[in-house]
């Protein structure tokens, strides 16, 4: 059974529906509506005053995440105080502790995912009081999608009359809501829904269990809505003829579909030849599960397409394999390729195009140029014209090593950009392993030496008693979902990168009672067995390696000395990045020391400036003056107490300027917006034992 919510502040009021699409609309009558509707909701809410608004994921659709504002500046930052507070535990069967939404702001209006079923909220801006809330209950087709939890937001569209927000569901639904009311759209989809697991050139008879689903915010220009689709996180498929993650854009007024771009392309289609032995036909994945950004002037819609089937494996898909990790400009009015370009050819590593394109107008060489920029676990920042697709600079093809995996098909060489220089960690060898002293160095060399090192393109290996795997920072290093963000005003881009995100890699032949994959991740003498993906529902078992490489156990090495990072700070910098001329202008380490590298008692007496934080989630916040962004693990260095801090960067030179305490990790891209003349700033908290929670602040009343 499947229900629906919406919430007036009033007793929540639920309704049993059936699993039909156009059965969900007929039940949202008006008993449903709670008394007065029209001005409880979000229209009473608004404000008429001096308002600067996010409207979009990204701020914008290029990607921008900058707000022009600078109320809150480097001379007040540090005064900042909460404004107010909004716990998202209700909002689900559990609470949640992966709460990675970034709001929207529309004239003092707050709109945002929460909970773990993925409800939708609208709040007042400026008191956190909350407006109406709506939930989709979609039963087993929810309890066993990939993509779980609240997502990472909403998306909002106005003519000027009507006003939607418009999101994807849990089981792969995209719904239209009343902005002002909670309650669905009626005249959108089926009764308000359209069911993305229908009408997408790809046969899907099961719609409670065919593997799709998505996280990212529906994209949205004019009146196109762009969804792209997401599978399961990391590890092994259970086939390598998973679902194909086609990118589709549907009319925001009525839902009719308007073009589907084959990710991967059927025969007689542009890319199909790249596919050999025919394996564009058995081969899934390739979706878009990061956020579209759109040119509306060029009419053109960029999307940065993931790895196909599998992450670590190709030998069943020989061959360049395009549209995988590549970006690609589409015709937003046809869906039309209009340009791409490859990043990672037959890709083998788990480096997924992973994060927004961000849309940039700069000056090269004294002219002006539109450029798109690509930031990427490699720690490359990709720089192309965005209207012909041909890179800035030169992007050369530079030969790589093969491995020794029977079957696999490998790419003789890699594009590799000459400039701007590599901003984050790109490899790992032994140049990179910890050196605070030399007892510590020559641990780490100890550490190493079942395990190949190398560089960013050292192919995966067979796990062997001697030779476990390879030791890298390919799935969770350099920059990772949360994108980069850049000022307009400027044309400086701001990218956060791990750089201790690391793990080990090895392969073993893929049992054939879980999958048809040739091979798997898996480490020798070690059973494969099935195990759950970071973040995905019930139902969603993998085969990958038990504690394996990265965790220890078994006579396995941890990839760790005495407890300490195994390779050398900054374990997460922030780089300030200038598309102007391909430079980095500054780079810092971001996030104060954990509390175990700084009182470790190998490094007693030793000066240890600040080592940053490692994780791969967070986001960053340009406004007029600053670069604002939290810590994703929490601290208790003595003078506060336990928690993590957002911090605000002087933008110009990098030189921290102010930090205010978080009960919990940031877990969400913070943003800001203005209502009634005062600039808010909100952040997403969550992780280990705190819930989610939406945090704003501003500064203090004059009275």
């Amino acid at each position: 059974m499947i229900a629906s919510r919406t919430l007036f502040l009033l007793p929540a009021t639920a309704l049993l529906l059936t699993s039909a699409p156009a059965a969900l609309a007929q039940t949202f009558a008006p008993a449903l509506r709670a008394p007065n509707a029209s001005v409880q909701g979000a229209a009473a809410a608004r404000q008429d005053g001096e308002n600067v608004n996010w409207t979009s994921y990204n701020s914008d659709v290029s990607g921008s995440r900058f707000a022009p504002l600078d109320q809150i500046n480097a001379g007040n930052f540090k005064d900042l105080e909460v404004a107010w507070r909004f716990k998202t535990d209700m909002f689900g069967s559990r609470p949640e502790y992966k709460l990675e939404g970034t709001p929207l702001a529309v004239d003092g209006v707050i709109f945002t995912t929460a909970g773990t079923r993925r409800a939708v909220v609208a709040i007042n801006g400026t008191t956190g009081e909350l407006l109406w809330s709506y939930a989709l209950h979609e039963g087993k087709r929810s309890a066993v999608s990939p993509r779980a939890l609240s997502g990472r937001g909403l998306s909002y569209w106005t003519d000027g009359n009507k006003r939607r927000i418009l999101y994807t569901t849990i089981g792969y639904r995209l719904v239209s809501l009343d902005a002002d009311t909670g309650q669905v759209d009626t005249s959108f989809g089926d009764k308000g829904f359209v069911d993305l697991k229908q009408d997408w050139d790809q046969p899907m008879t099961d719609l409670e269990e065919g593997e799709a689903g998505a996280h990212s915010a529906p994209a949205i220009s004019g009146n196109t809505v762009i969804i792209g689709a997401a599978f399961r996180e990391g590890f092994t498929p259970r086939s390598m003829n998973n679902t194909k993650g086609y990118v589709r854009a549907f009319d925001v007024r009525t839902g009719k579909r308007l073009w589907t771009f084959h990710t991967v392309p059927k025969k007689g289609e542009f890319g199909y030849e790249t596919w050999l032995k025919g394996s564009a036909e058995t081969t899934g994945n390739a979706g878009v599960w990061t956020q579209v950004s759109i040119d509306p002037e060029l009419n053109l819609a960029y999307l940065n397409v993931e790895s196909p089937t599998s992450d670590f494996y190709g030998g069943q898909r020989p061959g360049a394999g395009l549209f995988g990790n590549s970006l690609v400009a589409v015709d937003l009015t046809t869906g039309e390729r209009k340009w791409h370009f490859q990043l990672i050819h037959h890709e083998i590593w788990d480096l997924d195009n992973s994060s927004a394109p961000l849309l940039m107008n700069v000056n090269v060489d004294g002219q002006a140029r539109k450029v798109v920029g690509v930031p990427s676990k490699q720690g490359f920042f990709y720089v192309f014209d965005r209207t012909t697709g041909k890179p800035v600079w030169p992007i050369n093809e530079v030969k790589v090593p093969k491995g020794n995996v029977p079957g696999e098909w490998y790419s003789p060489t890699q594009p590799i950009p000459t400039k701007p220089p590599i901003y984050a960690r790109n490899g790992i060898t032994e140049a990179d392993l910890i050196d605070f002293t030399p007892e510590l160095k020559k641990k780490a060399l100890e550490v190493t030496s079942r395990f190949e090192l190398g560089p960013v393109y050292t192919p995966p290996i067979v796990s062997t008693k001697d030779k476990l795997g390879v030791i890298n920072n390919w799935a969770q290093g350099g920059t990772n979902w949360p994108g980069g963000s850049f000022d307009p005003e400027t044309g400086i881009a701001y990218v956060y990168a791990c750089g201790a995100c690391i793990s080990a890699t090895g392969l073993q032949p893929g049992p054939d009672t879980m999958t048809d994959v040739d091979w798997v991740v898996g480490v020798d003498g070690q059973p494969v067995v099935m195990i759950k993906g970071p973040g995905e529902g019930a139902g969603a078992d993998t085969p990958a390696a038990p504690p394996a490489a990265g965790g220890g156990g078994a006579g396995i090495p941890r990839l760790n000395v005495d407890g300490l990072p195994l390779v050398k700070p900054p374990y997460g910098t922030i780089s300030a990045i200038d598309v102007h001329n391909g430079t980095i202008k500054w780079q810092v380490a971001h996030g104060e020391t954990p509390d175990f590298v700084r009182n470790h008692p190998a490094l007693k007496g030793l000066d240890i400036p600040r080592t940053g934080q490692s994780t791969y989630q967070i986001g960053t916040l340009v406004t007029k003056s600053l670069i604002i962004a939290g810590e994703n693990q929490v601290t208790s260095p003595g003078d506060r107490p336990r928690g993590a801090m957002l911090r605000a960067y002087d933008k110009g030179n990098g030189k921290e300027v102010g930090a205010v305490y978080m009960a919990g990790p940031q877990s969400g891209s913070p943003m800001s917006y203005m209502v009634n003349g005062k600039q808010y700033i909100i952040v997403a908290v969550s992780g280990g034992t705190y819930s989610g929670e939406y945090i704003a602040y501003t500064l203090p009343s004059k009275n």
